[in-house]
């Protein structure tokens, strides 16, 4: 997958996250998971990286991020196994912003 492709996938996830009710409880759960996934993309990826390494990452995360989000979704949640791919892309969204080549 090139860069350009992933950081549209990521900005898509971003936005369809963002267009949320932020005060929906949804909402809440949703920025919870995210919030989980990019705890584990610090762990793998590191606090240093470029826009190239974390696209890297992304190729393949979907197995891993789905075990994020089944291990990090509350009970009697209103999220879950259906909207791993929103929060994959809003997370790896989120963490591009602090690689060191990033740029909006």
């Amino acid at each position: 997958m090139t860069l350009a492709v992933a950081r549209h996938q990521w900005e898509d996830g971003t936005r369809k996250l963002e267009s949320g009710d932020r005060d929906s409880r949804r909402y809440r759960q949703l920025v919870g998971l995210v919030e989980a996934v990019v705890a584990e993309l610090r762990r793998r990826v590191g606090q240093t990286y470029t826009l190239d390494e974390l696209a890297v990452a992304y190729t393949g995360s979907e197995d891993w991020v789905r075990d994020v989000v089944v291990a990090a979704t509350p009970p009697r949640a209103e999220v879950g196994v259906r909207d791993v791919a929103l929060v994959q892309d809003a997370a790896f969204g989120a963490y591009a912003r602090g690689a060191v080549d990033y740029r909006p």
